[in-house]
């Protein structure tokens, strides 16, 4: 008889994840944030409300784990040549989601989980994607930089602000985090 070492990819625990996850974003499309509940999510998923709780605890953890699986990035960022425009790229594509509705939603979520440094390990992940192209235009900035210069702004502007941080003041960062 053959030992079975943690849980089976595809298995029971990941089919469950993804019939919840898949509720909860129906739900979302179909009606107000603040009436989704989670015994509607748990009829929805084909689960019992108890699996909800003893999985997630609340309703605020797992519509923050939702939103975190939709800020994994499903590919590498673009690839454009040369670093400014990777990084052109990437902080507009980023400025758009965030400031987005549903972008928006996302970073309250998120902030309200458990995982506070889940967005960070993302971002950097990206970001030193794209400083690994260009070892030699990189010596200039660093990873903790583009954070500061780039995301923040972004990220402060689509939270707090009704309109979205202009492209243009994007660009004019970005080159001040290309300089050194």
């Amino acid at each position: 008889m053959a030992i079975k070492e943690g849980l089976r990819p595809g298995g029971r625990s990941a089919r469950v994840q993804e019939s919840v996850h898949s509720a909860v974003r129906q739900l979302l499309e179909e009606q107000e944030r603040s009436s989704v509940t989670v015994p509607q999510i748990a009829a929805r998923a084909g689960v019992t409300p108890s699996t909800i709780y003893r999985r997630w605890g609340d309703l605020a953890a797992l519509l923050a784990d939702v939103a975190m699986a939709r800020l994994r990035p499903d590919s590498e960022p673009a690839n454009t040549g040369s670093l400014r425009g990777d990084l052109r790229a990437w902080g507009e594509q980023y400025r758009d989601e965030m400031s987005s509705d549903l972008g928006r939603e996302m970073m309250r979520d998120v902030q309200c989980s458990q995982a506070p440094g889940y967005c960070v390990g993302i971002l950097t992940g990206q970001l030193e994607t794209i400083l690994d192209r260009y070892p030699d235009d990189a010596q200039t900035t660093s990873v903790d930089r583009l954070i500061n210069l780039i995301v923040a702004p972004t990220a402060f502007r689509s939270l707090f602000s009704t309109a979205p941080l202009p492209v243009e003041e994007l660009h004019e960062l970005i080159e001040l985090a290309l300089l050194r």
